[in-house]
């Protein structure tokens, strides 16, 4: 299990850094993980600094952060909340719409997989491909991986390029054999499926290209998500076994929607000034949340970061109330009564100002915006740096949806088992610009990595030939 820290500095500078990986004991549960989970943050001393956990969508992860809140809730150590990942949650998703179109992605993918192998078979495909006027966007090697940017690369083959597809098959038919052979009723599926697919296609991509990606703008793509699926439930147009299919994404939907509607996922968005109260899904909207968002932000940020001349809220109402609401006070506390009550004002107005303004455009740079702005929300900028570093994936995007995720395993599982939490820790610090002496020489990540492939190799040689012996 891997944990890692992420956080925004004063400089508006967002950090990552691997903490750990941890070896749970197998068979393990979420009390287990959860044990592992707090030793981590006890060792670098963040187990009361903590303000929200991205988990990997599994039942023991999800159990582990149920625990951790009620611990961070009984020492009152301030708000903690926990979200599933959300390119894990769309992943599920996409994978039940091409659930009926699998057998037939695998068979284009063997025929790619020959093309790219074949310098022959490939300029008959760029040839038939330009004779056809079928595109010529198409960037060779073709990817062939099982991630989702691997099929949807599958089904925009048949959909864009379908005649110089049949005609590949054709010509080289004794070679490939006729299980390759697509008829007219499964081309038709490759395309329903792709025409449907095409917007999470676009998200996907979004989401893997986007240089600091928020929990506001991932609640945003995922709110289109469901209404992209909703458009297909309704369709007169859609077929009746994609409806089916349709309604099974539509669960995985609306269970991860479910998940993230609560406060803490409100305050975060709307401190994305792209999304604000505009832009949040309708869910969120309509759960009242909003003046929750300010009494926190008064209760949070008007006294903690900002000290005692700033103190207000509720001990003030309280203490008005205890007084029986009478002026017989000194004249010292009815000043003091009188600042505090302004300050608080001024904080509130800094919330409603920040709404009022209309959303940043969507290719702004939020750490950037914020960095300009925060002397105009003094208050307000110090919540935003916090709830910014909220991570709405657990893991980097581009490893769950493209070919990049296959290399990154392949990579991990060749490392050997004893050096894997060494090797992944150090280069996630030397990255940070940590610098690590072995007997005064530098550690050099990138060959040490290479030593470990080396090394994994060699003892994966060793054994086959063992049992090749035996």
């Amino acid at each position: 299990m891997s944990v890692t820290c992420h956080w925004i500095d004063e400089h508006w500078c967002f950090h990552k850094v691997l903490l750990d990986i941890c070896r749970v004991p197998y068979p393990f549960g979420g009390s287990e993980m959860y044990q592992c989970l707090t030793k981590v943050l006890k060792m670098y001393g963040l187990e009361d600094r903590v303000l929200s956990c991205t988990h990997d969508n599994s039942e023991t992860a999800v159990h582990a952060c149920h625990v951790l809140k009620d611990d961070l809730d009984g020492l009152k150590a301030g708000p903690f909340c926990y979200i599933p990942c959300a390119a894990r949650s769309l992943n599920m998703i996409i994978d039940d719409g091409l659930r009926t179109t699998k057998p037939l992605i695998s068979r284009v993918r063997e025929l790619v997989l020959e093309m790219n192998s074949s310098v022959e078979m490939l300029d008959d495909f760029v040839q038939l491909n330009s004779a056809y006027q079928e595109g010529s966007s198409w960037k060779f090697p073709l990817e062939t991986s099982t991630r989702w940017s691997g099929n949807y690369q599958m089904l925009d083959l048949v959909r864009k390029a379908g005649k110089s597809v049949d005609g590949v098959m054709r010509k080289y038919e004794e070679v490939l054999g006729n299980r390759m052979t697509l008829g007219s009723t499964e081309k038709n599926a490759i395309s329903v499926v792709h025409g449907f697919l095409e917007p999470f296609h676009k998200t996907t991509n979004d989401i893997c290209t986007n240089k600091f990606l928020t929990v506001g703008l991932v609640l945003f793509f995922m709110d289109h998500i469901s209404e992209t699926i909703s458009m297909c439930r309704e369709s007169r147009h859609s077929p009746e076994w994609f409806k089916t299919v349709a309604e099974d994404m539509a669960k995985k939907a609306r269970s991860y929607s479910t998940q993230v509607c609560n406060l803490f996922t409100y305050m975060t968005a709307i401190l994305d000034p792209r999304i604000k109260t505009e832009l949040i899904p309708g869910s969120l909207s309509s759960g009242g949340y909003l003046e929750e968002a300010r009494a926190h932000f008064v209760r949070n940020y008007s006294t903690t970061h900002f000290g005692p001349s700033m103190a207000g809220g509720y001990g003030l109402q309280s203490q008005e109330i205890e007084d029986g609401g009478h002026a017989n006070v000194s004249f010292a506390e009815e000043i003091v009564r009188k600042r505090r009550r302004a300050s608080m004002s001024n904080v509130t107005d800094e919330l409603t100002q920040y709404l009022t303004e209309a959303p940043a455009p969507i290719p702004t740079d939020v750490l950037e915006w914020w960095k300009v702005n925060s002397t105009r929300y003094p208050r307000l900028s110090v919540m935003a740096r916090d709830f910014l570093a909220v991570q709405p994936t657990s893991v980097a995007p581009e490893e769950v949806f493209c070919g990049k995720g296959e290399e990154v395993d392949k990579q991990r599982f060749c490392m050997p088992h004893d050096s894997t939490q060494t090797v992944l820790c150090v280069r996630s610090w030397i990255q940070k610009g940590i610098k690590f002496k072995y007997r005064s020489t530098e550690i050099d990540y990138e060959r040490l990595m290479e030593m470990a492939v080396a090394a994994a190799a060699a003892s994966n040689n060793v054994s086959s030939s063992d049992k090749k012996e035996n």
